[in-house]
């Protein structure tokens, strides 16, 4: 869908409780958000995003610029505060390809300055292509980079805080241009990290190769160096897969989850039954 597509007729104010950068000042800004949204119409659960409603004037004279952000927070809330809600923002830029001058990012920037206290609009949420079976047994093969992660962190955390574990396979396999942009899983903010004591939950984390010269990170060398665990996890009827991050991963990860396969054709094939029986989600954006 186009964001031209989002109803955003019913929107909510949100009050920003608190913004808390979670990258350090060598690299891209990067910050963890929580909004409060005290009307009780206001529910979501794991996998669902937000539309953040930038207040004009724009150009073309729109009135608001909107741009979707996935929740990381759980159904229960963020900190279990059933109110509060967490985004994960990356601070963006672009270069115009004419004139070749830098721009801010309208919302990322719009969000990264605001202080607790203010106040934003809202609409939403939207989406349910990232919901968890309600069989325990169930595997879950989670892959994403940058701020894809979010969806995943209120994943973990439905999961082994509130349902009270989970007894098939969990697998995250995560990439970041440095060690500080693994996002919830750096000394900034360790969310992740505390379920590696579960016994069922591994994480596979992948840097940049050549990070200064903005590489992506290789989260299908992750893939590919665990192919075994990753193929027969693919090939088993009670796997869920769920992918998340820029819509570039779609093409690295039907490449290399080719290679895994032995061909392209075999993993399209095993693709599109898994698409066929719901089993594979995607969470894609520019």
């Amino acid at each position: 869908m186009k964001l031209s597509q989002y109803n955003t007729d019913c929107t909510y104010v949100a009050d920003i409780v608190s913004s808390e950068r979670i990258t350090d000042e060598s690299t891209a800004e990067v910050r963890h958000i929580i909004l409060r949204v005290t009307d009780p119409a206001f529910q979501f659960i794991e996998g669902q995003s937000i539309a953040v409603l930038v207040p004009g004037p724009h150009a073309f004279g729109n009135k608001y610029h909107i741009r979707l952000y996935s929740i990381a927070s759980s159904r229960m809330g963020e900190g279990t505060r059933g109110a509060e809600l967490s985004i994960c923002v990356r601070r963006c830029f672009y270069i115009d390809e004419v004139s070749g001058e830098r721009y801010p990012g309208v919302a990322s920037n719009f969000l990264c300055d605001q202080q607790p206290g203010d106040r934003i609009e809202i609409a939403g949420p939207y989406g349910r292509q990232f919901v968890t079976p309600r069989d325990e047994t169930c595997n879950l093969l989670m892959i994403g980079v940058g701020t894809g992660i979010a969806p995943f962190r209120a994943f973990t955390k439905h999961i082994y805080g509130e349902r009270g574990g989970w007894q098939g396979k969990v697998r995250l396999f995560y990439g970041a241009r440095t060690g500080m942009d693994l996002l919830y899983m750096n000394d900034r903010n360790n969310d992740i990290s505390s379920y590696y004591d579960e016994d069922s939950f591994k994480a596979f984390e992948s840097l940049s190769p050549r990070p200064h010269f903005d590489e992506p990170a290789q989260v299908e060398r992750s893939l590919k160096e665990n192919a075994e665990e990753v193929w027969s996890m693919l090939q088993d009827s009670k796997t869920h897969a769920y992918i998340s991050g820029l819509s570039s991963l779609e093409e690295q990860l039907d490449d290399a989850l080719a290679d895994i396969a032995g061909s392209p054709e075999a993993w399209v094939q095993l693709k599109k039954r898994m698409i066929k029986e719901g089993r594979w989600s995607t969470l894609f954006y520019e």
